[in-house]
């Protein structure tokens, strides 16, 4: 009999997303699954079709392939997708959990690969504080920490050496205990060797049958420009080490980024205050602001610059993280008035004001307007 093509298995057009393509494969296989009907084969060889399928086209190159020669591409020795080539035993627990996750929540055999996964370390994580001319230019940190790693004397099985793990006979070596309760199998974690499906009769001396044992690690680590307060950066397999063969966790760097005293930080942009005197706001000058990276930059304060206002030099400011383009960074001008003068200095005030007419201090003259109309209403 001619095999079916997969987008019809599936019930699925060629143009279906991986989603479209994981939900109807979910439901045929909640639909089709054995455990749900015993003894059915009818139903076991649609979930195997179904399976085959998903298989083939969840992969992008698998289903490239597909697309192009259909099902001759896995013909003659391809051995990835037809019936007699799909190996259930080693594939289907993968196929399965991608698309439902724990497959103990539905009732269904998991396998020894869910209980490995159960088995993996914990991550670690680890706060790391830079300078912002850190994140500015990016670094490298030498970080240490503690964590557990796999025991060398029992090579993480937690046995004696010379000896192994025995199997579960209250489960069976699943790990699982099952019981029917009307149309649904419940499954529960085995309550003999919590979910292992193997028991340690002669631990390890170094360390009590864990399997693994504390360790001081060193580790470098690139920080790229551009970080930010809580940035996380992954290292992964740097956590702690799983129990009897489980992998490692991950180590997470949070990363918190220093105040600086001149510069203040907004995502990519940066800030600072710059005072001036009244004279050179009013007249104008030039003068030389720094930078992020260490320079100096000349920037013109025109004449007539009111307090407050807000200079940006374009590409000045922070690098944007994976990307390659900065911020900007912006200049609040402070008019600064002077707290002591001399006598002179007084006399030429002075005489200022008495020259100062309305047109050279238009806020001042709107502002005074306006109070006059208040107060004579």
């Amino acid at each position: 009999m001619s095999k079916r093509d997969y987008y019809e298995v599936l019930g699925v057009n060629k143009s279906a997303k991986k989603e479209e393509i994981k939900k109807a494969y979910r439901k045929l296989a909640l639909k089709f699954h054995p455990d749900k009907n015993k003894g059915d084969k009818g139903a076991e060889e649609k979930f195997k079709e179904a399976s085959e399928a998903y298989h083939v086209l969840s992969d992008d190159k698998r289903k490239a392939s597909y697309d192009q020669f259909g099902h001759a591409a896995f013909q003659g020795g391809g051995g990835q997708g037809g019936f007699g080539n799909f190996d259930f035993s080693s594939s289907f627990s993968d196929i399965f959990e991608d698309v439902f996750g724990d497959l103990g929540d539905f009732g269904f055999s998991s396998g020894r690969s869910r209980r490995r996964s159960n088995n993996r370390g914990n991550d670690l994580r680890y706060d790391l504080s830079i300078e912002l001319h850190d994140a500015f230019t990016g670094t490298e940190k030498k970080i240490d920490y503690t964590t557990y790693k796999k025991c060398k004397t029992c090579s993480g099985t937690g046995a004696k050496p010379g000896s192994k793990p025995s199997s579960c006979n209250y489960c069976n070596g699943q790990g699982k205990v099952r019981s029917s309760q009307g149309f649904f199998t419940i499954q529960q974690t085995c309550p003999e060797c919590g979910g292992e499906g193997e028991k340690i009769t002669n631990p390890c001396d170094n360390c009590s049958g864990i399997g693994k044992t504390q360790s001081n690690e060193s580790v470098s680590v690139k920080i790229p420009k551009g970080v930010d307060d809580g940035t996380r950066i992954r290292l992964a397999g740097k956590g702690e080490a799983g129990s009897r063969g489980g992998s490692n966790g991950d180590l997470y760097l949070f990363v918190s980024v220093e105040t600086h005293n001149i510069f203040k930080r907004s995502e990519e942009n940066l800030f600072y205050e710059l005072p001036i005197s009244i004279a050179d706001a009013a007249l104008g000058t030039t003068v030389e602001v720094p930078s992020i990276d260490g320079g100096k930059t000349k920037i013109k304060i025109p004449s007539g610059t009111q307090a407050g206002k807000q200079l940006r030099l374009r590409g000045k400011g922070m690098p944007i993280l994976r990307r390659n383009i900065s911020g900007d960074l912006y200049i609040r001008i402070i008019t600064e008035v002077p707290t002591s003068l001399s006598k002179r200095q007084k006399e030429l005030l002075s005489e200022f004001k008495n020259l100062e007419d309305t047109k050279s201090n238009p806020l001042i003259k709107t502002f005074f307007d306006k109070a006059k109309k208040f107060w004579k209403n």
